[in-house]
């Protein structure tokens, strides 16, 4: 029976009807068909999603019974296929190759894939994060005004770096995330943004920070064998207080102590934008006996994560500390983790 016709859409007699149960008995219908555009850099995740979707879907199928559904529900490839052309200046432009009228659209862009290389006056240039980004907002100008819905997957979220305001500086997340909402964008979805206060910037855009403590652990967990959660033998460290709320979270679910740094500067000078740093200090109990785990969302910033890694080898001399652990959170398309013994 088809769950999705006009004689068993309505639910009034069922006992759930107030109860939004998506794979259950109240199911909510599809708001259009699907169509997946992968920017270049995320062609590899959207087709990771692609097959998910299809898998998912067709199991859903399955166990209601059902043979059939709304038109545009199962389909073995639910991409949209576009181009992101370069012309010899390093202009661009962006060319949809299949309608997308009345679909809900998810784009995906991996601002962070600096593989992705273009020709300009005869050279070679490998795109940045801003290259990514006017690539993206070319194809939401090409989809403008026919899709049903527009959302955006951006597993690094755009200039979430500098997701704040220092005395003049420039507030370029929040107007990333505003330029969205004008160009009519209804969702942008990231994973363990650097600062999810950001999103206050755009309210009127839904905006889902999706956690990645899970994926984390449990890679930890599959790689480090012998790692033990216990509270005389483990002890989770931020590198500074930017990643505090982070590393509290971790060191509340596994029940382990809690250290960090912090960074001493000399507020009577500012150089490089920045008022120097004079000393590092360590905030917690000892180390004696325990492995570290240094948490951190960016990998990129070896005057964090990378700096600390020494300090606490210093700890281990000192303290005698045992196997260090560095975990970050997502960055591109997939987790970046490592263990270094």
């Amino acid at each position: 029976m088809n769950r999705y016709s006009s004689e068993t859409s309505t639910y009034q007699n069922d006992s759930n009807y107030f109860t939004y149960n998506q794979y259950g008995d109240n199911p909510m219908l599809p708001l259009a068909p699907i169509g997946l555009i992968a920017l270049k850099g995320a062609v590899t995740l959207s087709q990771e999603i692609n097959e998910s979707l299809l898998t998912r879907r067709q199991s859903y199928l399955d166990e209601n019974q059902q043979t059939d559904a709304v038109p545009g529900f199962i389909r073995e490839d639910y991409h949209v296929p576009v181009s992101t052309l370069r012309f010899s200046s390093g202009e661009g432009k962006a060319v949809v190759e299949r309608t997308v009228r009345g679909h809900d659209l998810y784009i995906i862009c991996d601002v962070t894939n600096h593989s992705i290389s273009y020709t300009m006056r005869g050279k070679t240039n490998y795109m940045s994060p801003d290259d990514h980004y006017q690539d993206l907002k070319r194809v939401i100008l090409a989809c403008s005004g026919k899709a049903r819905r527009i959302n955006v997957i951006m597993p690094y979220l755009y200039e979430s770096r500098q997701h704040r305001r220092n005395s003049r500086e420039s507030l370029d997340c929040a107007h990333m995330l505003e330029e969205l909402d004008e160009l009519g964008v209804s969702n942008v979805i990231t994973f363990d943004v650097h600062d999810d206060r950001v999103s206050n910037a755009a309210p009127t855009v839904g905006f889902e920070n999706v956690p990645t403590s899970y994926q984390i652990l449990g890679k930890m967990i599959e790689s480090i064998p012998d790692l033990c959660f216990e509270h005389d033998k483990t002890m989770v460290i931020s590198p500074d207080e930017g990643a505090i709320s982070r590393t509290m979270f971790y060191a509340s679910v596994l029940g382990v102590p809690l250290g960090t740094f912090y960074k001493r500067r000399d507020y009577t000078v500012v150089r490089d934008g920045r008022n120097p740093i004079i000393a590092h200090e360590f905030l917690g109990g000892s180390v004696d006996g325990r492995d570290a785990i240094l948490i951190d969302d960016i990998i990129h910033a070896p005057c964090s994560t990378h700096r600390y890694s020494v300090f606490l080898w210093v700890l281990f001399i000192r303290d005698g500390i045992t196997p260090l652990y560095e975990m970050v959170g997502i960055r591109s398309s997939h987790t970046n983790f490592w263990a270094d013994r």
